[in-house]
């Protein structure tokens, strides 16, 4: 005789695996093995992201908003300053759908009624370059500059930008060069963008600090400052294609960089070492100095947006995961955080992980699942990833006969 499983309130919260499925997908995938093996389980599906890759799809569909695409510039300019074009989308909401936990912490002004969300990762991403593409002297964040300057042809009256996953390491200056902000030479020639290349030939920063731009909220969860050894370069470099041998003068152009920005849009040079201001290669430092922006938690207002407390208020376990789950990941974002919370209510949690490492273990109420083998090669383990999560889900729920509502 069959065993009779009662019904189960399931929360599916999945982040991206990075290069292989995206928080949707992932989701979709995990409720699709789920459903087959047990019909009656009740599934409550919430893609997650804390400002990078899928932040603005995912946060425009839960607030019933619109999406629009607009074109702007990739990441990587040639030396004639020409770079490829590329169509991406800007969610349009009407903040009064936001739950006021939400637009609370947004904190706009109250004539706000329509919202720009935007996410950096679609057009200056660090997953839209190959490995042997990636080039930070060669990369810049125009293109996000020219997205802001898009979302108020939209018709919007604030603009939110997630900027997780980038590509670029330039201090934001390429967005704020879109912005109107011009970088010179000696001889007055401005340079369009300023790519850190070119860095050592500017000599002054003019323009006014871009102040009719629409308010601006920028979501990040990193807390590093610009420079330093928990600078932007010194730790994300390397991945966007910054050789150990070039940080020294890299951070020395980057500190001269950030010397002329503050004399010329009179910003405070203490802006560099603010939490955050090393996050996307720098770009929070740019916008916070040139257009006023403020940083909001990006997995916070996430949570806030999805309604996520009172959907795991509502169920009795939570099955998320990433690609990597590491220390970082009990930093107060994604898996982690959304872990901690169903602990916080009484809620057990699985998380099922490309990788899960040290020192990150099971704990009582969280459950860790590596879905790869340890060891196997990244490239085998990402190409894997689809086969891998269906197959470590199902032996999981071949595990758990014991499980039922609270």
């Amino acid at each position: 005789m069959s065993a009779v499983f009662p019904p189960l309130r399931l929360l599916i919260a999945f982040d991206k695996f990075k290069g292989a499925l995206t928080a949707r997908e992932a989701c979709e995938l995990v409720g699709s093995v789920i459903r087959r093996a047990r019909p009656t389980w009740q599934l409550d599906v919430a893609p997650l992201s804390d400002g990078g890759d899928g932040f603005c799809s995912i946060l425009t569909e839960a607030a019933a908003g619109v999406s629009h695409e607009l074109t702007a510039s990739a990441s990587l300019f040639d030396a004639a300053g020409q770079a490829e074009q590329l169509s991406v989308p800007i969610g349009i909401v009407e903040l009064q759908r936001l739950p006021p936990s939400a637009r609370e912490q947004l904190a706009l002004p109250e004539q706000t009624e329509r919202l720009a969300v935007l996410e950096m990762a679609a057009i200056n991403g660090l997953a839209l370059l190959p490995s042997e593409r990636r080039d930070v002297w060669r990369a810049s964040s125009y293109g996000t500059g020219e997205l802001l300057l898009g979302a108020a042809q939209l018709g919007a009256d604030a603009i939110l930008l997630g900027v997780g996953g980038s590509a670029t390491s330039d201090l934001g200056l390429g967005a704020l060069c879109a912005l109107g902000i011009r970088f010179e030479t000696a001889r007055g020639r401005a340079l369009v963008p300023p790519l850190p290349a070119s860095w050592p030939s500017v000599r002054r920063v003019r323009g006014e600090a871009v102040r009719d731009l629409l308010p601006l909220r920028i979501a990040c969860d990193v807390d590093n400052p610009l420079l330093g050894p928990r600078g932007a370069a010194a730790l994300y470099g390397a991945q966007k294609g910054l050789s150990a041998a070039d940080l020294p003068r890299f951070e020395a152009e980057a500190a001269r960089m950030l010397a002329l920005v503050c004399e010329g849009l009179d910003a405070d040079r203490a802006l560099a070492s603010t939490p955050g201001a090393g996050a996307a290669g720098g770009i929070v430092f740019g916008l916070l100095a040139g257009t006023g922006a403020r940083r909001v938690p990006g997995f916070e207002l996430v949570a806030a947006w999805l309604g996520l407390d009172a959907r795991l208020g509502g169920c009795d376990l939570v099955i998320t995961g990433e690609g990597r789950y590491d220390a970082s990941s009990r930093s107060g974002k994604g898996p982690g955080a959304i872990a901690l919370r169903a602990r916080r209510l009484g809620r057990a949690a699985v998380v099922f992980a490309g990788s899960v490492e040290p020192p990150c273990e099971s704990e009582p109420g969280c459950e860790l699942v590596a879905i790869s083998e340890p060891h196997l090669p990244l490239a085998r383990a990402i190409a894997q990833t689809r086969e891998n999560l269906v197959k470590a889900v199902a032996s999981w729920l071949a595990r758990a006969t014991t499980l039922g509502p609270r």
